[in-house]
């Protein structure tokens, strides 16, 4: 599996994908809002784009959809319950399936709802020697987690962290929908100011351009990421909860949203 990550240079800060095999050049586009810099770096690779992915509705991740379909002739595949708010759906999907790109390259659909209602990751088991990849969207971001404010369910994303991201390998790399890392390693260390690993990163990124920010692991962000460190004494303190995972994730969510 061929992963290549496109900073689109936007005010919102997104990622696109795009996901080819190695044998047959087929690639899949993630949420490719500037399509234009998606099939700039597709030709560069000579690769043929002949599906696009949208993890959810919103219009950031969608807005390229149309434009790129017809200078491709590529397939638009999105969770099956959003697919009418999108438009323009070839194939409505849902949590297990696999989607497969050229004769290499199987990724998982996870059912992962809370940003919105009906969102997918695609998630790539580990062959050939690579690690598992999750494309997550605005599920999970580095450091971070998705607002629910547009759409969404705090509860739902609590459930999608507990259920489907936290049994994931440790060595999985995690290639979100947008580059908000300075920022949410600020929010983990206002929420625990001992936590060395995000004070080290954040140091380690002070230089770099957002399309340079490194790619994190699970392994790695159950270190730097409030949103895993919910049994942190810090951080329940902090957040002023009960000291169950579920309440001290939602405090968490709700004291990010003014944060």
């Amino acid at each position: 599996m061929l992963i290549e990550r496109i900073w689109a240079a936007n005010a919102a800060r997104n990622f696109h994908y795009l996901i080819a095999c190695a044998q047959s050049g087929e690639a899949l586009a993630v949420d490719p809002l500037n399509w234009q810099a998606c099939l700039a770096r597709a030709q560069q690779r000579g690769w043929q784009i002949r599906q696009i992915f949208n993890t959810h509705e919103h219009a950031d991740h969608t807005g390229g959809n149309d434009a790129l379909a017809a200078a491709t002739g590529a397939a638009v595949l999105a969770h099956a319950a959003a697919a009418a708010r999108i438009g323009g759906v070839t194939r409505g999907m849902h949590g297990g399936e696999l989607l497969r790109v050229g004769s290499t390259v199987a990724l998982r659909c996870l059912d992962t709802p809370g940003h919105t209602r009906a969102h997918l990751c695609l998630y790539a088991e580990a062959a050939d020697g690579a690690a598992p990849a999750l494309f997550s969207g605005d599920t999970l971001f580095n450091a971070g987690v998705g607002n629910c404010i547009h759409g969404g369910d705090p509860e739902l994303l609590y459930q999608s962290f507990r259920d489907v991201l936290e049994p994931l390998p440790q060595s999985t790399r995690v290639y979100p929908g947008h580059e908000y890392l300075a920022r949410n390693l600020s929010f983990t260390l206002d929420r625990e100011p001992s936590n060395q690993a995000a004070r080290a990163l954040l140091s380690q990124i002070a230089t770099l351009e957002a399309a340079d920010m490194p790619v994190t692991t699970l392994g790695q962000e159950h270190g730097i990421n409030v949103f895993f460190r919910l049994g942190s004494p810090e951080v329940i303190s902090g957040a002023r909860s009960d000291g169950s995972p579920r309440a001290t994730f939602l405090a968490l969510r709700e004291l990010r949203n003014r944060w």
